[in-house]
């Protein structure tokens, strides 16, 4: 065989095993996801953005995709889970605070009332908040958020909290990265609280994760240099804060949003809303028995306008009761 021959043969084994490749990665993705429009949708759009030549493709630079975590990435009912954190935190600092047990919201809190915590408002969760996240170095809260995802559980599903992330969604930011996107989380949640976690349970390191924060200072004890938390906000990253967040600290506008609420509706808007190919995902909580069902009228992750607008936008809504084999990863159903 001549070396033209040689060079032919080569590019042909090259060219079969390109479209082996494809064919196996479109096939063979998403496991835990049943056959059906959204299954379909979501390897489509990645096959032509991710294929040199066609109309559709996005330069790898470009491959931004953000998700919001609370509903969208792991369970966030009846409570976010970061709330039920402070209020276990509130519980162990008692014996350090006794004037708690006289004074609202922490009496409830301690006397088990979620009534009385909930009456007290606003004001009343930003005192929770305040006591359980101020004056904290930042690495000793850190430490505190791991022990809390190691001991405490579910209320429902008797489980670790850092156990209820949902399968077909870890898969599918594994199989975004598998095609050259780069993942971030974008949540309202408080990016202290997430940060020590997330990259192991989704493969999202920490500096990818953009959410709510609190003014953070510098000081110098004893020639040891830390950060503390302040009980002041410096950034809510929830419904318009979204998109400012993603300006703020990724600077690429996506080409891939995943939500389930109507806090994550700017987000969705902010990505699609564009030139060029976009998708948009929004988890439909539809599933009592393996999860929760809920959307326009829940009083967490209430899913009502973003629902409507995804009909005239063309976002695609999962069903998860349809649309996800698995909700947990192995053996924690």
């Amino acid at each position: 065989m001549n070396r033209l021959s040689n060079i032919f043969v080569t590019a042909l084994l090259v060219l079969f095993l390109t479209v082996i490749n494809r064919s196996y990665a479109q096939t063979g993705a998403l496991p835990s996801w049943n056959d059906g429009t959204a299954k379909t949708a979501i390897t489509g759009f990645v096959e032509r953005t991710t294929t040199e030549g066609n109309p559709d493709f996005v330069a790898p630079a470009e491959r931004i995709a953000v998700f919001d975590n609370d509903g969208t990435l792991w369970t966030e009912q009846p409570v976010y889970f970061q709330f039920a954190f402070a209020i276990d935190r509130v519980k162990a600092m008692a014996p350090e605070h006794p004037e708690w047990k006289d004074a609202e919201p922490f009496k409830s809190v301690l006397a088990g009332d979620a009534k009385g915590v909930l009456a007290s408002g606003e004001k009343g969760l930003g005192e929770i908040m305040a006591a359980t996240h101020a004056g904290v170095i930042t690495d000793e809260f850190a430490a505190t958020v791991r022990e809390w995802m190691a001991t405490a559980r579910h209320p429902k599903f008797g489980r670790p909290y850092n156990e209820l992330i949902y399968q077909p969604m870890v898969e599918l930011l594994a199989y975004l990265r598998a095609n050259g996107f780069k993942t971030f989380i974008v949540s309202g949640g408080g990016v202290e609280f997430m940060r020590p976690w997330v990259e192991q349970a989704y493969g999202i390191p920490p500096e990818q994760v953009v959410g709510s924060s609190g003014v953070v200072t510098y000081e110098l004890t004893d020639d040891k240099p830390v950060l503390k938390k302040e009980a002041k906000f410096e950034f809510i990253d929830d419904g318009p804060g979204k998109p400012v967040g993603i300006n703020r600290f990724i600077g690429r506008r996506p080409v891939f949003a995943a939500g389930n609420s109507d806090g994550d509706l700017q987000m969705l808007q902010w990505t699609t809303l564009n030139d060029g190919p976009r998708f948009a995902l929004i988890v439909h909580h539809t599933d009592a028995e393996r999860e929760f069902a809920y959307d326009r009228e829940s009083h967490i992750g209430k899913l009502d306008k973003a629902l409507d607008e995804a009909g005239t936008r063309g976002w695609m809504v999962v069903d998860m009761k349809a649309d996800w084999k698995t909700v947990y990863p192995p053996g924690n159903q």
